[in-house]
């Protein structure tokens, strides 16, 4: 019989009130598995409200599975796995900006971006000569950049 959504968040919330020796038993019976000894508290907890969760309600999806799978093979193959850009536009995307008056628009471009009729390398170089003054392109522009996703790696000592 399937737990209703009040009894899956009544289980998860009564994971903080058990000991830690009761929380071992419960990651045990929720993963078939004992977690390691040194694993804190914290993370039993996580874990087993994690495990409580996909058991109600399912687990990932098929199209995620794949990609974490490729993403281990990557990480075990090349020991490293390159940051993804925080989001990605097709050629031909405009973006636009009104600056003191004056409206900007900026044409994503396959090898970079075209702007008063010129091309640039990069949106922070657009925005300088927009403002005169250093600037972030994807912050100018209101886009949600990561910092450093361009250069930062995951490894496999991460």
């Amino acid at each position: 019989m399937a737990k209703t959504s009040s009894q899956t968040l009544q289980e998860i919330s009564d994971l903080a009130a058990l000991s830690t020796d009761d929380l071992r038993q419960r990651w045990t019976e929720l993963y078939c598995v004992a977690p390691t000894p040194r694993i804190s508290r914290d993370v039993l907890i996580r874990g087993a409200a994690y495990r409580i969760q996909e058991e109600a309600h399912g687990g990932l999806g098929k199209s995620c599975r794949r990609q974490l799978k490729r993403l281990a093979e990557t990480l075990q193959d090349e020991g490293a796995i390159p940051a993804t850009q925080g989001q990605t536009f097709k050629l031909g995307t405009k973006l636009i900006r009104e600056w003191k008056g004056k409206v900007h628009e900026v044409v994503i471009a396959g090898d970079g971006y075209e702007w008063a009729g010129n091309r640039y390398r990069s949106l922070s170089q657009i925005a300088r000569s927009i403002t005169g003054t250093r600037w972030s392109g994807p912050r100018f522009f209101g886009l949600e950049a990561e910092k450093q996703a361009a250069t930062s790696m995951v490894t496999a000592d991460d």
